[in-house]
């Protein structure tokens, strides 16, 4: 789990760049890699604008939701959406992070398409009105 200065340096993030944490980043366990290919995300409808899917954790293996987790702030990257600051972790094409703050008490993984990131649509110039 992050330490309190992790969290304080994602509170503190002050550019829009992503900051990552690990150019070679820890294979993702295959129990994991399991996981998130046997689970059904549920596509985001309230914000269509913002393409993505979720889970939520008492509706899945609560285990590997929190293992998966774990992995996304042990191994991710600080970026931004809009003025929050979150740990991204990419894998597949996908971009993964949790809502909240990074602890135990989490209880949705996000995940959307790589260019459907803010970052990516922010450079391309795709951000929504």
């Amino acid at each position: 789990m992050p330490s309190t200065t992790d969290r304080k340096s994602i509170e503190e993030l002050g550019n829009d760049e992503p900051e990552r944490r690990n150019t070679a980043l820890p294979e993702l366990p295959l129990l994991i890699q399991q996981f998130i290919e046997s689970e059904t995300w549920t596509f985001a409808k309230t914000m269509p604008e913002w393409p993505h899917e979720y889970l939520v954790r008492n509706r899945v293996d609560e285990n590997l939701f929190m293992q998966f987790a774990r992995h996304i702030w042990a191994n991710g990257y600080k970026g931004r959406f809009y003025d929050m600051r979150l740990i991204y972790y990419e894998y597949d094409g996908r971009v993964y992070w949790t809502m909240g703050e990074p602890d135990d008490t989490t209880m949705i993984l996000n995940r959307c398409m790589k260019d459907d990131t803010y970052e990516s649509r922010k450079r391309n110039t795709t951000l929504p009105n």
